[in-house]
């Protein structure tokens, strides 16, 4: 599940990576940078979604603050 996470943020780190490109190279003249900024929240919502699913399907368990 850790390879799992580590790829999603790696995904939302490289579609960011990708519309700050377009941002610079194509001076706002096409929709590039949206289409990477849409991808973003898409692998968010995806990589959010998945949480809760591991989380109901026991792939993972909420282990809290220790308290002293």
């Amino acid at each position: 599940m850790k390879i799992v996470v580590a790829v999603a943020f790696i995904l939302i780190l490289g579609s960011l990576a990708s519309a700050l490109f377009f941002l610079m190279r194509d001076k706002g003249k096409s929709n590039r940078t949206v289409q990477a900024l849409a991808m973003r929240v898409g692998f968010s919502i995806a990589l959010f979604l998945l949480i809760l699913l591991a989380y109901k399907l026991g792939y993972i368990k909420p282990t809290g603050i220790p308290m002293r």
